[in-house]
């Protein structure tokens, strides 16, 4: 009695403040995550424990269209009217896609929903035409975008994913030690090739856009080794084709009206 404070007029109610603190931290980390020194350390690790002496893949993605002109453009070829995006950051994308209906959901920032993608999709009930992948660049994580995306994916719909050609091991290594970081997202599209209800290609474009199609699979990757997440790369390297499934863009705007 008598130790309790009236609330003060305008005062910010205890969960949105400790949302604002956890944001706030979130954000701190991750750019501590990211500092140069911080990188220089992880790189030395890689260079000196994990593979090396593998060299580059030598992809050129300077000439290629980006995932901007890309996205718009199927959009606009396929008359799709809803968009989502998952992993928003600075809405470089995000923003300048023109669509009917757009959803970005990122726990950071930009987009329209501040979730991880994994709360956004245990509650979503929306189907899209077109879904965007560019969260957390990790194996498990991607998979679950993945496979949650394919659930909400209208028939005709086509989900695309960032990142999926490394070009050397330093590109794909885990933990980050790269500020240019593609992450092992071609280790998911690897998994994504052996199922037998969707067809997965890579576009050679944008550091790798992954592309994947409602429909029966009909070239499914025989692959001996299914423990995805160990997938060395190595394996990659010696057969980025094979697990890849690579094409140009010409030809995916060919392979998705036929």
């Amino acid at each position: 009695r008598g130790t309790h404070k009236p609330e003060v007029s305008g005062s910010i109610p205890l969960p949105a403040t400790k949302k604002f603190v956890n944001n706030y931290f979130k954000k701190k980390y991750i750019r501590f995550c990211e500092t140069s020194s911080f990188l220089k350390i992880k790189f030395f690790y890689h260079k000196f424990f994990k593979e090396k002496h593998l060299g580059t893949l030598g992809l050129n993605f300077i000439d290629k269209p980006n995932r901007l002109e890309i996205v718009q453009e199927l959009i606009n070829i396929k008359k799709y009217k809803s968009y989502l995006e998952i992993g928003c950051f600075k809405d470089e994308l995000f923003a300048n896609i023109i669509c009917e209906k757009k959803i970005g959901v990122d726990p950071i920032s930009g987009g329209t929903i501040r979730k991880t993608s994994d709360d956004f999709f245990n509650l979503n009930d929306q189907y899209f035409d077109i879904i965007f992948i560019d969260g957390l660049h990790l194996y498990e994580q991607v998979k679950r975008d993945i496979d949650n995306s394919i659930k909400f994916l209208n028939k005709d719909g086509i989900i695309l994913l960032h990142d999926c050609l490394p070009n050397t091991v330093y590109d794909q290594a885990v933990p980050r030690c790269k500020i240019n970081w593609n992450g092992d997202v071609w280790k998911a599209i690897v998994e994504a090739r052996t199922y037998d209800n969707i067809e997965t290609f890579t576009c050679i474009a944008d550091h790798g856009l992954g592309v994947i199609l409602k429909r029966k699979n009909s070239k499914i990757l025989d692959i001996k080794n299914k423990d995805f997440k160990n997938l060395k790369f190595s394996d990659y390297y010696k057969q980025h084709k094979d697990f890849m499934n690579p094409v140009t863009y010409e030809q995916l705007k060919t392979i998705i009206q036929n």
